[in-house]
């Protein structure tokens, strides 16, 4: 089973599950924990091959490596911890994984907060991918990371975020990596997907300002979902979470009361 910490609210029944990017970790959300923690009950993993669950990656070595399959990683512990249903809170390719869940079991997900959200690859990350897919079995997996770190986060703003992104990078396996590429060239399709079928599910998209590859796509889907709300960071990348933590922790919390029925005033 995945790495898991919860941290138990005193009152709250609801439960807010935290899910990080490929190459990062549960750390991503630090700046989240104790906000979110005084609010509600927080549950935090690290995902197959990543954080504390990377040596969990043989255990997996020979299964199915998909998008479904990873979701299920994620549900196991939440079945594991006797949760019915969660608020759910991810970064960049993380929503892709809240996404699979909501298709796979919708009575399961109360809200959905998406921040820096995958919803379309345009032609330059495409390019970017496809660039990554070919390189990735001559080329340092680091100098990939390194290179797409700077592409995605290129401002000086961003700086701590690049950094835990090739910090927490340098610990992944190869094999690892190699896997990811592999599952985002393949995304396309499935996002479209994602598009044409709305769920009755209340979504906001968290994204940065500044997160030039993401923002645009973000922004067009808004108006096909009236269960969907979008909301901009100023001075934040795609990482909007670590940029600006209290504006996005403001956010959520805000979202995840309303989408509650509760009024309780933001503790932040």
């Amino acid at each position: 089973m995945l790495y898991h910490k919860t941290y138990v609210h005193p009152t709250s029944s609801q439960w807010v599950v935290f899910i990080h990017g490929a190459g990062g970790s549960s750390t991503i959300w630090f700046k989240q924990i104790k906000d979110h923690r005084d609010n509600f009950n927080v549950l935090l993993l690290d995902l197959r091959g990543h954080g504390r669950s990377r040596d969990l990656l043989w255990e997996y070595i020979d299964q199915e490596y998909s998008f479904k399959s990873i979701s299920l990683d994620i549900m196991e512990v939440l079945d594991h911890l006797k949760i019915e249903r969660a608020h759910f809170v991810g970064i960049s390719l993380g929503t892709i994984l809240i996404r699979t869940i909501a298709e796979m079991a919708p009575e399961r997900v109360k809200s959905m907060v998406l921040g820096g959200a995958v919803t379309r690859l345009d032609i330059r990350s495409r390019l970017l991918v496809s660039a990554g897919n070919r390189l990735k079995g001559v080329m340092p997996f680091m100098w990939l990371y390194r290179l797409f770190a700077w592409i995605i986060m290129p401002r000086k703003g961003h700086a701590v975020s690049r950094v835990l992104f090739i910090r927490e990078a340098k610990k992944l396996y190869r094999k690892e990596v190699k896997r990811w590429f592999r599952l985002v060239n393949e995304l396309n399709p499935l996002l479209k997907y994602f598009h044409e079928k709305v769920l009755p599910i209340p979504v906001l998209y968290l994204m940065g300002a500044e997160d030039y590859i993401f923002l645009a796509p973000a922004k067009k889907i808004i108006g096909a979902n009236k269960h969907a709300v979008l909301a901009v960071i100023m001075n934040a990348g795609h990482v909007c979470n670590v940029d600006q933590p209290a504006a996005f922790n403001s956010e959520s919390i805000r979202f995840i009361h309303h989408s509650s029925g509760h009024t309780q005033a933001v503790t932040t």
